[in-house]
């Protein structure tokens, strides 16, 4: 629960960051709007990281959703100091890049919570008789 909660707030903050570097292009208080929208995802991403750790640890279960976390506030770090050194050609697919793969890791989280809490509708509708 808590790891979808942290990975749906990162993709909420991905995707304000590019709406914010609009405003940073069309008007002058753009700047700061977007320097708040990148602290939200990093505090997000170390957020993410800590939350992996401590669902994993008592469960120990498989380590990937940390080195996924961990990844991600790696990528985290490289986007911030791109976006300082004014590298737009590799800031901004950097940050497509990162949006996609939240987008994915999001995708994989929120159909298993699906399938334990009764399955899929759509196959329940496909296998009833009535409607054959």
């Amino acid at each position: 629960m808590l790891s979808r909660i942290a990975i749906t707030l990162q993709t909420l903050a991905l995707f304000a960051a590019p709406v914010t570097a609009g405003l940073l292009l069309s008007s002058p208080g753009g700047r700061a709007s977007h320097s708040v929208a990148a602290y939200g995802v990093f505090t997000v991403a170390v957020s993410h990281l800590v939350i992996a750790i401590l669902v994993w640890r008592p469960g120990g279960g498989s380590p990937r959703p940390i080195l996924y976390a961990a990844g991600f506030l790696g990528l985290t770090l490289a986007q911030i100091a791109l976006g300082i050194a004014g590298l737009k050609t590799l800031h901004v697919p950097l940050g497509v890049l990162m949006f996609g793969l939240s987008v994915l890791q999001l995708s994989r989280l929120w159909p298993v919570a699906a399938g334990r809490s009764g399955g899929d509708v759509h196959a329940a509708s496909d296998a009833d008789p009535a409607r054959a």
